[in-house]
């Protein structure tokens, strides 16, 4: 994990009617090594805000603010400075303290509160608290990302060439800003390839973004994508930035891309060529530097043709292609990520299993997996649960993978499309039943089949039944 690093000077703002008391705590914390702005009221706290989000310093990382002010006070302040998406740690002052005061600065989002009149070291031992905690903060943010970016990197491990192809793909491209179209079937690790293009990039020091575009209802995706000014809509009662602005600097994954809205696509076709986004009822452009990936299970080829994908936008987004290959097509990778997930479940879940009996690890390799490895994770979590000894056995398998599947429902879910290959499956299982059924005599096998005797002969041969 990498060191969490100091960003430079801590930034206050101080938020007071009273010009004295701002200028005290002024000079007390520049003495100290703060960076300090003031601001005679919430209102103009906002603004300060507002404007500290476009400079090169950046938002305040301390807010100190007294509870009672003309117009919006303390407790207000921090509310619109929450709606608006401040991390700053908040603290509250007041000459009238009482506990329901205090309490009900903590439910707004305060950390601390400071009865007036302070003392000057009370303000540093409350802001030094403060930062304590930030820091912690910051570690353990940064060890949960690296441990969903380790777990990225450990379910995308695999020995078989189809996999192994994508990594290559991955290490080749992750260093360029350009934009990656991940294809593959639902459950396959797409959202895990864009994480390990963003883990392996330049650009891994800054935030990765993922949204479903088909979770999020169209009348709110283009707030969500792009973010909003206060009034642009009835529920807008304050700015909010977008996925675009949070994911600066970093990656930005546009999962099922081809849910978007044809209005939607034309807004983020201009961000891609102009690399500017405007939020809703926004007048301005913001610039972002962001690298795009999309995913999706659909053919976007096939959306084009049928008018439900624009042309210029799938091109767009088709500068890299990625395709992410189902399971069926990594059974030899299928024993390996058993024993991930057998192992990562045992830590989480307090289990102690050991691992799977061959009986068991063969009917895993010969499921066609329709779910891929989200279905194996899931199944797997599932028969840890249940299991009673310290190895996974048959009975701990879920029904349909214990019952030999039916020929069609197999061929269905390899996602075979060649029908001489179809054809084929379905025959031998055919063939296969009429024997059963007639005990091994061909001759009456044959006319249940309604074929010669001789064909039969013949297929017997060739699929060696």
């Amino acid at each position: 994990m990498q060191e969490v690093q100091d960003s430079g000077p801590r930034r206050v703002l101080v938020v007071d009617d009273e010009e004295n008391i701002r200028l005290v705590l002024r000079t007390l914390l520049r003495k100290h090594g703060y960076e300090v702005q003031v601001a005679e009221s919430g209102e103009a706290a906002l603004t300060v805000f507002d404007q500290s989000l476009g400079s090169s310093e950046g938002p305040p990382d301390f807010v100190l603010a007294d509870v009672r002010m003309p117009g919006m006070g303390g407790l207000a302040l921090c509310e619109a400075l929450r709606n608006r998406g401040s991390n700053a740690t908040l603290i509250v002052m007041s000459a009238y303290g009482s506990l329901e005061l205090a309490i009900d600065a903590l439910k707004k989002g305060a950390y601390d509160y400071i009865s007036k009149p302070f003392k000057q070291d009370e303000v540093l031992l409350v802001l030094a608290k403060a930062e304590e905690r930030e820091t912690l903060r910051r570690e353990n943010r940064a060890l949960r990302q690296a441990v969903a970016e380790d777990r990225a990197l450990t379910e995308l491990l695999g020995e078989s060439e189809p996999i192994r192809q994508v990594l290559r793909l991955v290490q080749k491209v992750a260093e360029y800003r350009t934009t990656v179209l991940i294809q593959g079937e639902s459950g396959t690790g797409k959202e895990l390839v864009a994480r390990a293009l963003h883990r392996k990039s330049p650009r891994k020091d800054a935030p990765f973004v993922a949204i479903n575009c088909g979770a999020i209802p169209e009348t709110l995706m283009e707030s969500e994508l792009f973010g909003h000014k206060r009034g642009a809509f009835t529920d807008a009662s304050s700015d909010k930035r977008g996925l675009f602005q949070e994911a600066d600097g970093g990656t930005l994954l546009l999962d099922e891309v081809g849910e978007l809205s044809l209005p939607l696509q034309v807004k983020l076709l201009r961000v891609l060529q102009e690399s500017v986004v405007r939020p809703l009822g926004g007048t301005k452009d913001s610039a972002v530097n962001v690298r795009l990936v999309a995913a999706t299970v659909r053919d976007l080829a096939k959306e084009v043709a049928a008018g439900r994908f624009r042309e210029d936008l799938y091109y767009r987004l088709n500068v890299l292609q990625i395709t992410v290959p189902p399971l069926r097509e990594r059974e030899g990778d299928i024993p390996l990520l058993t024993e991930h997930f057998i192992a990562r479940n045992n830590e989480r879940l307090g289990t102690r299993v050991r691992g799977i009996e061959a009986s068991a690890r063969k009917v895993l390799a010969s499921y066609a997996w329709p779910g891929n490895v989200r279905e194996l994770e899931n199944l797997i979590e599932r028969a840890v649960v249940l299991c009673e000894g310290d190895m996974l056995t048959i009975t701990d398998l879920p029904e349909r993978l214990q019952e030999p599947p039916d020929a069609v429902a197999r061929v269905l879910a390899s996602g075979e499309l060649s029908i001489k290959k179809a054809s084929r499956t379905i025959e031998e299982t055919l063939i296969r039943r009429a024997l059963e059924k007639t005990r091994g005599n061909r001759t009456a096998a044959a006319r249940l089949l309604e074929i010669s005797h001789r064909a039969l002969l013949y297929k017997i041969k060739e699929f060696k039944v």
